[in-house]
């Protein structure tokens, strides 16, 4: 059965996201699955026990809009521990379902027709399909190769009147990559006397290596206060398929987000999220997770060692880039698709996370796995 009217696509280049076709293609063929960017290891036995908890409890019904206020109340506590920042439960915290609402809302919240975004490539993909359904224009800078650094003289020529917003992410999804303490330097004093609010996913930022600390937009006063702060439960607690998040901004900005969240999700989980509020009380949780993620990056290079692929430094996050200039020329779409369906091992090609038909011969890696399933793919992988 089809529509026979006119269809007039509002995201006309948008096709099925490669998540979707590289997770397809590593069922199909039966490959390891490293593409996709979550966990394929348990969760913690006690934190499914509290959900079942609040569950036999009661807690099923509605939450409030903006989230309930033991969980907004914790992360508070929080942030002021981590980053010597104060937001008011009340007013600068709202429960979103999972990240990519809480961007989604920040944008469709901000952006009108011709705004212009700052987009840094490679992006996260959820981020231009957004700027655009909002009638916003996206402006590309690209970091540099290899090192996937930020180069601001770049973002700086980008800034015109019509400039509305900057979204940062870091640590970086998917370059692993990280913003350091002189970036936030120099995007404070780029933005000082301008009128431009910042979107900043911070959803990977217990997961930093090699003794640096996360560079949260809320360390930076001035920042922070024209910062939209997004965070994910599911990448600290490996529970991605849950969908909870959050986001931290001013009481003036988020009275604007909320208008936009009560209208898209209105509420979140309930259970879930009177659990993750008893599950905070466990400060070492989230704070042993850099330590945990750096042995599996560790452990993953190790086994790469004599291949024929060039290690990218992995600086946060769960994910690892692999350059395979020495091994073939061939696009890395179609190599991607090739190393699943021939070496039986799935990664993300990084070309399709800029706008253009840039190919840095790159591939994305989760290692967010299990120890074994890290051992059969990195066997496969030195074998190329």
């Amino acid at each position: 059965m089809l529509y026979h009217g006119n269809i007039d696509s509002k995201l006309p280049r948008v096709k099925t996201t490669i998540f979707t076709i590289m997770s397809a293609l590593a069922k199909t063929h039966n490959a390891i699955n490293l593409s996709q960017g979550f966990p394929d290891f348990p969760i913690n036995k006690r934190l499914v026990e509290i959900v079942t908890k609040q569950m036999l409890a009661g807690k099923n019904q509605y939450a409030p809009m903006q989230g309930i206020i033991e969980l907004r109340e914790a992360i508070a506590l929080k942030t002021e521990e981590l980053y010597s920042a104060i937001y008011d439960p009340d007013t600068e915290i709202t429960i979103t379902a999972g990240a990519t609402q809480a961007i989604y809302t920040a944008i469709s919240t901000f952006i009108r027709e011709d705004d212009e975004v700052i987009v840094i490539e490679p992006a996260y993909d959820c981020y231009v399909p957004a700027i655009e359904l909002n009638g916003g224009v996206p402006k590309f800078v690209k970091l540099e190769d290899k090192t996937f650094q930020i180069k601001w003289d770049n973002i700086k020529k980008l800034i015109t009147h019509n400039t509305r917003a900057i979204i940062i992410n870091t640590p970086h999804n998917p370059t692993a990559s990280i913003l350091s303490a002189a970036d936030m330097h120099q995007l404070e004093k780029l933005l000082k006397g301008r009128d431009i609010i910042v979107i900043s996913d911070e959803v990977y930022e217990h997961i930093v290596f090699d003794g640096y600390e996360h560079q949260s937009v809320a360390r930076y006063p001035e920042l922070a206060a024209r910062s939209i702060i997004v965070s994910s439960f599911g990448k600290t607690y490996h529970t991605t398929g849950w969908k909870v998040g959050y986001v931290l901004a001013p009481s003036n900005l988020m009275q604007e987000f909320r208008k936009v969240h009560q209208y898209n999700v209105f509420s979140v989980n309930t259970p879930i999220q009177y659990a993750y509020a008893e599950w905070l009380k466990q400060k070492d949780l989230y704070k042993e997770l850099g330590a945990f993620y750096q042995g599996k990056r560790d452990y993953f290079q190790k086994l790469l060692v004599g291949s024929r692929f060039e290690i990218y430094p992995s600086l946060g996050s769960y994910f690892q880039i692999l350059g395979y200039q020495k091994i073939t020329d061939e696009h890395d779409v179609d190599y991607a698709k090739r190393m699943t369906t021939e070496y039986g091992v799935a990664p993300i090609p990084l070309s399709v996370f800029y706008n253009n038909t840039y190919d840095p011969q790159c591939l994305r890696f989760c290692f967010a796995k299990e120890n074994d399933t890290l051992e059969r793919a990195a066997e496969k992988l030195v074998k190329i």
